[in-house]
């Protein structure tokens, strides 16, 4: 396991950050830590980087004992920080040639990483012209520079056109399948966390509320795609198909959960046929984002849904 944290309490100031923080990531996974603003989630890297002291819990990097001390657990990670400086005046090849040096030197040609991130046709220009999703490319880049084995990336795609943000994911995807990277990845981006995650924590107010595999928590009743269906009539609900699950009513407005794996097309074409008239259809987020708000949401039902 390449950090396994159970159970971290942190006050500072006489303020409690952390109450009851809980991480496990294994090499070659990528784990989506969520949570609102102020949730705790920069300070639970902070503490697995050595930043802090906890007041409680354990903390293991890499299978052994971790504090602020162990230095060589630390050498083996590569961050990306949301907020990335550089010398303005280097070019994109000398600031990750002195960087690297930080860690013993180059670990392999710097063409290669730039190419990786896709800035190998502006290597020699300097940073300061470099637009903000340049430098997150070049912030990755540096977290590279040292062929790391555990990578904590901040928003990493943050500033990225789309294209730009589905190379990242490529790259992502293929140092933990084929290099065994394990990857940290704090984001609000859910559909970052859709395409790469195998596994998911979401912190709310210092505590990790939900910890688990992708496929177990977006695979139970209920958390797959939702939709709303205004329909020309009031149909039978007994005719659902398994794995459809009606969640509320307003007006001629219907709205519908499905479990994974079923397929909308051929859904709406089965209901047609049932009976159901169906004059429009529009998503209501994915089964992670529903996830998502039913752990962080402090309110109740403020829609006027008439629940079945």
């Amino acid at each position: 396991m390449f950090v396994e944290a159970e159970h971290l309490k942190l006050t500072i100031k006489s303020t409690s950050i952390l109450n009851d923080v809980n991480l496990h990531l294994a090499g070659g996974k990528i784990y989506g830590l969520l949570g609102p603003n102020g949730a705790g989630k920069s300070t639970t890297i902070a503490v697995i980087l050595g930043l802090y002291d906890t007041d409680g819990g354990t903390l293991k990097l890499f299978d052994e004992p971790a504090g602020k001390h162990s230095m060589e657990a630390i050498q083996r990670i590569g961050v990306m920080p949301e907020r990335a400086g550089f010398y303005d005046w280097m070019s994109a090849r000398e600031y990750l040639e002195w960087y690297a040096e930080l860690y013993g030197g180059i670990q392999f040609p710097i063409s290669d990483l730039l190419d990786q991130v896709g800035l190998k046709h502006v290597s020699n220009s300097p940073v300061g012209h470099f637009s903000r999703g340049m430098r997150q490319r070049l912030a990755l880049a540096r977290a590279l520079s040292h062929n790391p084995d555990l990578l904590i990336l901040d928003e990493p795609t943050s500033g990225l056109d789309p294209r730009g943000r589905r190379e990242i994911h490529d790259l992502l995807l293929s140092l933990a399948r084929e290099k065994g990277t394990g990857i940290l990845l704090s984001t609000h981006l859910l559909d970052d966390v859709d395409r790469l995650c195998d596994f998911i924590g979401i912190i709310h107010k210092g505590q990790t509320v939900l910890e688990g595999s992708s496929n177990e928590l977006l695979n139970t009743p209920g958390s797959g795609h939702k939709f709303r269906l205004r329909l020309r009539n009031i149909p039978n609900a007994d005719t659902l198909p398994n794995g459809v699950h009606l969640t509320g009513r307003k007006g001629n407005w219907w709205h519908v959960s499905l479990s994974s794996g079923i397929n909308p097309p051929l859904l709406w074409r089965a209901l047609l046929k049932s009976g159901w008239q169906i004059s429009e259809i529009h998503g209501e987020g994915n089964g992670l984002e529903e996830l998502y708000f039913q752990m962080t949401s402090e309110r109740g039902n403020t829609f006027g849904e008439e629940l079945l």
